[in-house]
């Protein structure tokens, strides 16, 4: 038994359940795509704060993939932007790319090689040109990320056309595109060029529409069911809309009767064997099925994915390390700090009544030494 910080101050004895999640089965990716954004394991003994331990990071993709899912490589779950330069993503992608033996994986296109500091829309066009180049090369499908450099950068929505339309125009395809709300990451506030929500995703849709031949589909994390089926419904056909919401993930993906969403979703890095059981239910026809095993961890994923939304990875990387597939909890850049205690005591709870943690009993021994830590007895 431990006793567990709540919110509010109390303190509460926990006991596991004893759940577990299904064993993941050797069985080949779902039809439909679903991919699991990975987050990257931190070198703990190295003697600087950036270094990753590839071994493990690389065992950690072949899990996803032994569960049926895609690999998204060098996402913001993997600390884009929040400890992973760009000499470490090379590094990354390609080591990704060596391991994948051509099985479903797509990577992050950024801007984040440019300098600090004011950067123009050639600039701009030039970086992401740079790491497309290196995801193709490693055989990956290319995901067009947000770029805080543009969002700086742009004056309204003719800047966004005018960058994505330069680098759309040159590339042959297939690409995703990758748009991040401003709760994963504030120096993304008024992508699109609007501050409102549903003004931005006509923009994009606009843009899905004159670049339809090149654009596969869309990754959509704006935490807004409503918003995400409406821009669903509004993409050209041939456009897939990728769900990154991890707050409403089963309905989106499940769909309705006008069409669904694919995934792409940062929660499915923890929740893989469960993910994927519940996709080979929907390839089987049972919807019931696919919600009865997904819904319950609706309650982890938003604790998991609260405000501030951008410090998430650290739950994540929690869950790995709770599960026994990294024998440490440390993050590149020191982000394991970045949550409170009583957040992950809140997260082992709601991993346990969701079955997510593969053996409860090694979850509970690796939480005593970091309850005992934080002085909680």
């Amino acid at each position: 038994m431990l006793v567990l910080p709540a919110p509010g101050g109390e303190l509460l004895n926990w006991s596991p359940s004893g759940s577990r999640p299904p064993a993941p089965p050797p069985a080949p990716p779902s039809a439909r795509i679903a991919y699991a954004a990975a987050h990257v394991v931190a070198d703990a003994l190295a003697d600087e704060p950036y270094a990753v331990d590839w071994d493990t990071t690389l065992a950690f993709r072949e899990h996803l993939w032994s569960c049926g899912l895609g690999v998204a490589e060098a996402m913001d779950t993997a600390q884009r932007g929040m400890g992973l330069d760009w000499a470490t993503t090379q590094d990354l992608v390609t080591r990704t790319g060596a391991a994948a033996a051509g099985r479903r994986w797509c990577a992050g296109v950024g801007t984040d090689q440019l300098p600090p500091g004011p950067a123009t829309i050639t600039s701009i066009v030039d970086a992401w040109r740079e790491q497309l180049a290196l995801v193709a090369g490693a055989g990956a499908v290319p995901v067009v990320m947000a770029s805080r450099a543009l969002a700086a950068a742009a004056t309204g929505p003719d800047d966004y056309h005018a960058a994505y339309g330069k680098l759309l125009s040159e590339e042959g395809g297939p690409v995703l595109l990758h748009w991040l709300g401003e709760q994963f990451d504030p120096a993304l506030a008024g992508y699109w060029g609007h501050a409102d929500v549903r003004a931005a995703a006509r923009e994009l849709a606009a843009l899905c529409t004159e670049h339809a031949a090149t654009i596969a589909g869309v990754k959509v994390s704006v935490l807004d069911a409503e918003v995400e089926i409406e821009f669903r419904r509004a993409l050209p056909d041939g456009v897939a809309c990728y769900t990154g919401d991890d707050f409403n993930y089963p309905e989106l993906i499940a769909g309705d009767t006008e069409g669904h969403s694919e995934a792409l979703l940062g929660i499915f890095d923890p929740l893989a064997p469960i993910a994927g059981a519940a996709l080979r239910c929907l390839d089987d026809g049972d919807r019931a099925g696919f919600r009865a095993l997904l819904d319950p961890t609706v309650p982890l994923s938003r604790e998991i994915f609260r405000a501030p939304t951008r410090h998430y990875k650290t739950g994540v990387v929690f869950l790995a390390h709770l599960n026994g597939h990294q024998d440490h909890f440390r993050m590149i850049a020191g982000q394991e700090s970045a949550r409170t205690i009583t957040h992950l005591a809140t997260l082992l709870r709601l991993a346990d009544e969701a079955g997510v943690l593969a053996d409860p009993d090694l979850a509970e021994a690796r939480m005593r030494p970091l309850l005992q830590v934080a002085g909680v007895v």
